[in-house]
């Protein structure tokens, strides 16, 4: 049982980490736009940020169990199949991207509007603007998101285990409930409040690290 402990632990961890740093490459950039094209924005486009909005509001609002049902034939075209690991991992980025790109953008509107304003008057591009005043500004409130994001793929990542994703949901279900083993059920609830108490403490501790104040 210890080494079905592990190996289900370990994919979880893949879950996690990959889907975390994909939605992050994809929810990053999709937050700077959202923050650049908002109507007191610096590159204010009214119909971009209302459909990349009503977009990522769609997708945050659906529930992630039909989402991950709703996403199978994209999950085929993409892995080849909608069962295991690999395939989890799809469903968990579609939910993980936006979520950060909302972070983001909440985390660059804390950034001191006098200092953009600075920026623009000293002749800065947008591109200078956003790597130069906006992200550095901008880092702990990100880094604090992406950290919330990673402890709620945590969740996610155990859900898509009764569907056959495998990790530590699916042996909780499997051997933990339809098997009626409770010290299974125990054992994996142990392990993910540790794991998130883990991911937790490492996010706080970089935010410490990275805020002026």
């Amino acid at each position: 049982m210890l080494s079905l402990l592990l190996l289900s632990f370990e994919e979880t961890l893949l879950m996690v980490a990959v889907s975390g740093l994909l939605g992050a490459l994809l929810g990053v950039p999709l937050g700077i736009i959202l923050y650049l094209s908002a109507r007191d924005g610096v590159l204010p486009n009214l119909v971009l940020n209302h459909v990349l909005g009503f977009t990522i509001n769609a997708i945050r609002s659906t529930p992630f169990i039909i989402l991950l049902v709703a996403v199978i034939p994209f999950t085929r075209l993409l892995v080849g199949s909608s069962i295991g690991t690999l395939a989890a991992i799809v469903p968990l980025t579609i939910a993980a991207a936006p979520f950060v790109a909302r972070l983001v953008e909440v985390a660059l509107r804390e950034v001191d509007a006098g200092l953009i304003e600075a920026a623009q008057a000293m002749g800065a591009s947008t591109w200078q603007i956003v790597c130069k005043v906006l992200l550095p500004e901008a880092w702990p409130g990100i880094i604090a998101g992406l950290t919330v994001t990673l402890v709620s793929l945590v969740g996610y990542s155990a859900m898509a285990g009764a569907i056959g994703g495998g990790g530590l949901g699916d042996v909780g279900i499997r051997y933990g409930y339809q098997r009626f083993l409770p010290e299974v059920m125990l054992a994996v609830v142990g392990i993910l409040v540790v794991f998130v108490q883990l991911v937790q403490s490492c996010g706080d501790w970089l935010v410490r690290r990275l805020s002026h104040k």
